[in-house]
C-alpha cells in the first residue's frame, strides 16, 4: 500500500451532483428533526424491528441521535474520500490503474454516504409521524430496500473495479 500512487482526483459533474446532494441531504434532516421537536411527545419510537413496527420507545430528544450519527458519518466519509490509495480494492493498484480505481471507490463512497442520510433522514420523517399518530410503521419493505440500495450498486462497483483496465487502454 505505501508504493500505492497519490493522486489529486478531478471531480467530474456526478461526484459535484452526489457531494452537493449529500450536503443537502444533511441540511434537510437536520431542518426535518429541529423543526419538527417542540412538536413532538415526551415519548417516541426509537426503534424499529425487521418488519418496521416501532418495538422500542424513548425521550423525544433522541429524535437527535439519527442526524448526529448521520452527520458524523457524513464527515468521516467525506474525509476519507480524500485518501484512495488507503482504501481496499479487490485489485492490485497500479500506476496504470490508479486512476479508475480511485475514480471508482471515491463514487461509491459519494453514492454510500448519500444514501445513508436520505435513509435516516426517512427514519427520522416516519418516526415524527409516528410519534404524531400519523404512521405507525416504517413499513415491510424498508430494511429490503435499503439493503438492496447499498448491495445491488456496492456490487455494480466491485464489479466495475474487477474489469477497470488501466486508464488509457480500450
Amino acid at each position: 500500500m505505501d508504493n500505492r500512487p497519490k493522486i489529486k482526483l478531478e471531480l467530474t459533474t456526478i461526484d459535484k451532483t452526489l457531494e452537493l446532494l449529500g450536503w443537502l441531504a444533511i441540511i434537510a434532516i437536520w431542518v426535518l428533526a429541529i423543526s419538527n421537536f417542540a412538536k413532538l411527545p415526551d415519548t417516541i419510537p426509537i426503534h424499529y424491528n425487521s418488519v418496521g413496527e416501532a418495538d422500542g420507545f424513548g425521550d423525544k430528544t433522541n429524535i437527535l441521535i439519527l442526524p448526529i450519527i448521520a452527520t458524523i458519518l457524513f464527515v468521516a466519509m467525506t474525509i476519507l474520500n480524500k485518501f484512495p490509495h488507503v482504501f481496499n480494492y479487490p485489485t492490485e493498484i497500479t500506476r496504470d490503474n490508479a486512476l479508475s480505481q480511485y475514480t471508482n471507490a471515491t463514487r461509491i463512497i459519494r453514492y454510500l454516504k448519500f444514501l445513508i442520510v436520505v435513509s435516516f433522514a426517512f427514519i427520522v420523517f416516519k418516526t415524527i409521524q409516528s410519534a404524531n399518530g400519523e404512521a405507525t410503521e416504517l413499513g415491510v419493505w424498508f430494511l429490503p430496500l435499503f439493503i438492496g440500495l447499498i448491495f445491488i450498486p456496492l456490487t455494480y462497483f466491485i464489479l466495475k473495479s474487477l474489469k477497470a483496465k488501466p486508464y488509457g487502454q480500450q
